[in-house]
């Protein structure tokens, strides 16, 4: 109905967590916005648990999250509102911790649930289609590895039988094509709301893809929950300050005990105040990680862009500023923090002084066109091939995160970790490495238990893999792995090849590795 001359504005949008879930409908398709604690909008997540606890609705919820929410407060968080039998039905991520959602990978495990892990870049860039109401998405990225239907197209569980993807031709070439998500419901956050839903995110460390959620929700003719610190009045906000207009929420939720992230906040994450850099160098004890960082840095020229996976490339920020060449690189996450120091494990995502904060989508769309010089990720298993796994291993669910799209087109993939896990002792004197107590665990084995890296893949691409541990560095030829490099103090034979569960070949041009690594 047309407004009348002299009417009152429209009503104000911000109502109760629970007056806000009460509009969701069982079946629903809900995308929730948030990495780990950072941008994650627990009071409403919370609030949809409580009611299907007291009304048995909504449920066979469908749940997308291109990152896992929640975390271990000795308490339900996150996703795990939703791990009660009946509420969730099929859940879609590109990541997985049974420290954070124990609920929610106990059910994955016993076959309760469907479970899909996709790359955390796949699944921002379909959501993105969707914003644009596209038919799906077509893809080169996965193809080969555990995400091709040919393989296990992302399955986690017997449960999950359906396909959601497939190998398609187009103009000659084979692309993954992902079938059409409509979105029902978005929940999403952010730091400051008016009451028409303008919402700004100046005390969030990163941005994500909030808009993206709530535009794919109102393609779908869906429903947009916004929860946020502080209240403010309508028009008050700056416009170039709002990150999703009001005319994309629905329904504003408040919550002024809601945490920038499980540390306290930190304003340097944001750009409002620069740290000293000084404060931030933590020297690295001389150690298994740190001489496996060192080599790695040797493969980094000046002016690289680097991105860093979980485990032991997340200290390499630390080594580079203690051996000051630290301006030398630019660091690049795919959260969308470019530039400044990676927070590391504590609060993955969030940078110390970050010279610019992009969209995930975007930076993914940096990362596939192949603009990364380098990027340093962990391991948990590598085969003869020079297959590698970080996804699924000894029946835990970790998911790929941005691994697959990470490793898809950067020419320099460092795969850093020790030779042998669980209980390796070494010590490093005179500049030579001794193994003390070697670890219980082989990481090298004969075939992987997940395709997370397709070596093949990676050598039609031109790709440049090196494979670097605490006592050896191994490059990808043409047959598999190539011995090149051994730690001063090792025996090859005695310290290497017994731990590695397949044939190696070893270079005619072996040499050992440098000994400014060891100092």
């Amino acid at each position: 109905m047309p407004m009348q001359k002299g009417s009152t504005a429209a009503r104000s949008k911000v109502m109760t967590a629970e007056e806000a879930v009460a509009n969701i409908q069982d079946g629903s398709t809900i995308v929730i916005g948030g990495l780990i604690s950072i941008l994650c909008p627990e009071k409403v997540i919370s609030a949809l648990g409580n009611r299907f606890d007291t009304s048995g609705s909504p449920k066979n919820l469908t749940v997308v999250t291109p990152v896992r929410v929640g975390w271990d407060k000795g308490k339900t968080t996150g996703l795990d509102h939703f791990a009660k039998p009946g509420m969730l039905k099929r859940l879609i991520s590109g990541s997985f911790n049974v420290k954070e959602s124990p609920k929610i990978t106990d059910m994955i495990r016993n076959n309760e649930i469907e479970a899909y892990s996709f790359s955390m870049g796949t699944l921002f860039h379909l959501i993105r289609n969707m914003a644009g109401e596209k038919n799906g998405m077509f893809t080169k990225v996965g193809l080969q590895t555990y995400v091709d239907p040919r393989i296990e197209g992302g399955k986690l569980n017997e449960k999950t039988t359906e396909n959601i993807n497939e190998v398609v031709q187009a103009a000659g070439e084979e692309y993954l094509y992902y079938r059409p998500l409509p979105i029902n419901v978005a929940i999403i956050r952010g730091t400051t709301v008016d009451e028409d839903g303008n919402l700004s995110l100046e005390q969030e460390p990163v941005t994500l893809a909030g808009l993206e959620m709530a535009m794919a929700a109102k393609a779908n003719g869906g429903y947009v929950i916004a929860q946020a610190k502080r209240l403010t009045a309508k028009g008050s906000l700056h416009p170039r300050s709002v990150a999703i207009p009001g005319i994309l929420v629905d329904a504003v939720v408040i919550d002024p005990e809601q945490k920038q992230s499980l540390l306290d906040y930190n304003p340097s994450w944001t750009g409002e105040v620069k740290a000293p850099i000084d404060e931030c160098a933590q020297p690295l004890p001389l150690n298994t990680k740190k001489i496996i960082l060192r080599r790695a840095a040797q493969e980094l020229g000046p002016d690289s862009v680097v991105n860093l996976g979980v485990g032991i490339p997340v200290s390499l920020p630390q080594l580079l500023m203690e051996e000051n060449v630290f301006d030398q690189v630019t660091f690049c996450l795919e959260h969308g923090a470019v530039g400044g120091i990676p927070m590391g494990e504590e609060v993955f995502g969030a940078h110390i002084n970050p010279r610019a904060i992009l969209g995930s989508p975007q930076v993914f769309d940096y990362y596939h066109n192949g603009s990364l010089s380098a990027t340093l990720l962990g391991f948990a298993q590598i085969d003869g091939a020079g297959n590698v796994n970080v996804s699924k291993f000894n029946g835990i669910f970790r998911g790929s995160g941005g691994f697959i799209d990470i490793t898809h087109r950067t020419k320099r993939v460092l795969f850093c970790g020790t030779l042998t896990g669980g209980g390796l002792e070494t010590q490093i004197r005179g500049g030579k490495l001794t193994i003390l107590k070697e670890g219980k665990l082989k990481k090298f084995i004969p075939k992987v238990e997940h395709l997370t890296f397709n070596a093949d893949a990676a050598r039609e691409k031109g790709q440049e893999p090196l494979y670097i541990t605490e006592r050896a560095v191994f490059r990808l030829g043409s047959n598999g792995l190539v011995l090149t490099e051994y730690a001063p103090g090792i025996d090859i034979q005695k310290d290497i090849l017994p731990f590695i569960d397949f044939e190696v070949e070893i270079d005619p041009a072996i040499k050992p590795m440098s000994s400014d690594i060891f100092a």
